[in-house]
């Protein structure tokens, strides 16, 4: 495993820990409103804080997941074929 990666992975840790946190100590319930989405303008999701923390966060993920990898997989096989050569 090379140095990258492992700090990826503690990177993941520490956010995912910070997560775990925030569920901890927020577990009352919240008014959640979002009126670009439409649904929230006029009746408000009524949540515990940490669900909807959670909620957004995963959203954000896959939607950084889906543009860091773009979906195309041509830049990784030009990179492993490049290997292969040297």
């Amino acid at each position: 495993m090379n140095f990258a990666t492992f700090l990826k992975t503690l990177v993941i840790l520490a956010v995912l820990f910070v997560m775990l946190y925030v569920g901890m100590n927020n577990t009352h319930e919240i008014n959640f409103f979002f009126p670009i989405a439409g649904t929230t303008a006029k009746k408000p999701i009524y949540e515990s804080a940490a669900l909807i923390f959670f909620g957004i966060f995963a959203i954000g993920v896959l939607a950084g997941t889906m543009m860091h990898g773009g979906g195309k997989g041509g830049a990784a096989k030009k990179s492993s074929s490049d290997r292969k050569d040297k």
